[in-house]
């Protein structure tokens, strides 16, 4: 019983360890978390943005369409559509609880086993969200698209805005 105690005490330790919050907005830190841009062409970007534990997949694609946003207004544009996009996700961390009995009988006489175990799923697991946008840079009027985002109205508005 002790050692289930000892056991539950360090497994709480761990999931109070792992446990982060949403990412703040920003350039990748140290461990990769935040925007990173590459340059394709002069009117074309690729963004990531890679979510802490605890971020939410929609809020890492709205922090990618915030940072081409940026993009797009630094280079002297007025609006982007976005080529392509998608969102991925994984799970790390935490640790693995499973439990199981089993009996048998050793010795002269035949050995009969019978085990009964299970698995509880991992304990302070934490989902990783990364967003990635392809996106075109245009500048003067904004043509009509689903796509199709207004820079300085997302940016005002703090979320992603279609034009």
């Amino acid at each position: 019983m002790k050692s289930l105690a000892i056991f539950g005490a360090a497994a709480l330790c761990l999931v109070a360890c792992a446990a982060t919050g949403p990412a703040a907005y920003g350039p990748a830190d140290q461990r990769g978390f935040g925007y990173e841009e590459t340059r394709i062409e002069n009117d074309r970007y690729r963004v990531v943005y890679r979510g802490s534990g605890g971020t939410p997949p929609e809020q890492v694609e709205d922090y990618a369409l915030r940072r081409a946003a940026e993009l797009a207004l630094a280079g002297g544009y007025d609006w982007f559509r976005v080529a392509s996009r998608s969102v991925s996700g994984e799970q790390r961390g935490g640790v693995s609880v499973g439990a199981g009995f089993g009996t048998s009988r050793v010795g002269r006489n035949t050995g009969v086993g019978v085990g009964v175990g299970g698995d509880f799923g991992r304990i302070g697991a934490q989902d990783y969200f990364t967003a990635r946008v392809e996106v075109l840079l245009g500048a003067g009027a904004a043509p009509d698209g689903a796509d199709v985002y207004d820079a300085r109205s997302l940016l005002a508005a703090g979320a992603p805005a279609g034009a």
